[in-house]
């Protein structure tokens, strides 16, 4: 993990340093693209034979001609669990439905004048996938993650893919009631969801985080299929004046576990808290060495010349979870996919149990939106209704505006029925 200072004789090279660190934030992804690529045509063109064909080699499924996981095998793996992790999962899964359903929007109705009425109707997405990866590590809490708010959302097919689910996946796929999972996952699973094989009928929209390659294909298929967001590796900003560097570290390190291409930032104008900081992530990434990769290759501690430059460090930065001191700090937060205030909230609360989203926006997309949520499947239709009284009061508004961009039948179809200027 690096010091870059942005202040004294310094400061033009850390301001290099960090264009450097932020341009590897989306190089992953990028570089898998014209392979990813590649695999969606080959699902595309040859359906079956092609998705079995990479799920034996990618995968390792021996079996590529079982795809689809019984609900006999995901009801085993919930019989077989931990009393202990079937409360955790319970205990995520209950505040997970709990934030989703304080989120989900209602329908409404107003009139902007006599005899109008307008408003929304909210209509949930027919069909998701949800990728669960399963490589590095086994990742329960994104099914929870992905599926809940589906389920809140109302959507009457949810598909789960994942090429080498832990029993406690398909545990937690049995607990929520899950009847479709497929042992499949990299990018031939995301071509299968947009756009169908016999063994997989098409999603309307794919969800959740993935490898490289995964995300590579989210953006190929993203024209015909319609997806949440292109999620890479992990980010993690911390922006403190005064918190304690032992536990900044551990946030630190927490999250660069998840991937060697996982990116940990500190942001402060204290150059002594900084240095600390430094020396505490040396002592606590010596034993993990997926953390202790990624926080030497794009790990670093910014050392900002003011406040207001800390402050805007980290807007620019848009980091997909972030830290700071207080409440008061929120009201400088424009870019963030999630926050967490205060030295007690250690962010791995926030991937487990909660209740906000874990799949969060990065490489700066946080600039514009959020974590994924309910919202993400559902549709927002808008609805209008006019009585003769609505139609003498705004017709004649319609048609100068239809007359003056020379759309002739939009003034007829309005004086059709039977409104005289």
């Amino acid at each position: 993990m690096k010091l870059i200072s942005l202040a004294g004789r310094g400061a033009s090279t850390g301001r290099k340093q960090l264009d450097l660190l932020l341009a590897r934030r989306t190089a992953a992804w990028e570089r898998a693209l014209p392979t990813a690529k590649r695999i969606v045509d080959g699902v595309r063109k040859d359906g079956d034979a092609a998705l079995r064909r990479y799920a034996a080699k990618f995968d390792g499924n021996l079996q590529p001609s079982q795809l689809q996981i019984s609900l006999d095998e995901m009801q085993d793996a919930l019989d077989n669990i931990s009393p202990a992790f079937e409360r955790a999962l319970r205990t995520a899964a209950k505040n997970i439905r709990a934030f989703a359903e304080h989120q989900r929007p209602k329908d409404w109705n107003f009139s902007p004048a006599a005899g109008v009425i307008v408003g929304q109707r909210i209509q949930p997405i027919g069909n998701i996938g949800c990728y669960v990866p399963s490589g590095r590590y086994p990742l329960p809490s994104t099914l929870l993650m992905t599926v809940i708010p589906a389920q809140v959302a109302g959507v009457e097919r949810i598909v789960v893919v994942s090429p080498r689910p832990a029993p406690e996946t398909l545990a937690a796929a049995a607990m929520l009631g899950i009847t479709e999972f497929y042992r499949v996952g990299g990018a031939h699973a995301i071509a299968a969801l947009a756009y169908g094989t016999k063994s997989i009928a098409r999603v309307d929209k794919i969800v959740g985080p993935g490898n490289a390659f995964v995300t590579a294909a989210k953006k190929s298929v993203a024209f015909d299929c319609a997806i949440d967001m292109l999620a890479g590796p992990t980010e993690i900003v911390v922006t403190s004046e005064n918190g304690n560097p032992h536990e900044i570290a551990s946030d630190l390190v927490a999250q660069a576990e998840h991937d060697p291409d996982a990116q940990a930032i500190f942001v402060t104008t204290n150059t002594d808290l900084a240095k600390a900081v430094i020396d505490s992530v040396k002592q606590r990434a010596r034993t993990n060495k997926t953390a202790a990769e990624s926080l030497a290759r794009s790990g670093a501690a910014i050392v900002a010349s003011t406040l207001d430059e800390a402050r805007a460090r980290t807007n620019a930065l848009a980091p997909e979870h972030l830290t700071v001191d207080a409440m008061e700090d929120l009201f400088w937060v424009k870019n963030a996919g999630s926050v967490f205030v205060g030295r007690w909230s250690a962010q791995p609360l926030g991937d487990y149990v909660s209740g906000p989203n874990h799949t969060l926006p990065t490489g700066g997309l946080a600039r514009v939106r959020g974590g994924l949520s309910v919202m993400d499947f559902l549709k927002v239709i808008t609805v209008q209704e006019y009585q003769p009284e609505g139609l003498r009061r705004l017709g004649p508004s319609a048609i100068a505006l239809a007359e003056a961009e020379g759309l002739l039948g939009h003034a007829e179809a309005i004086r059709a029925r039977g409104l005289n200027e």
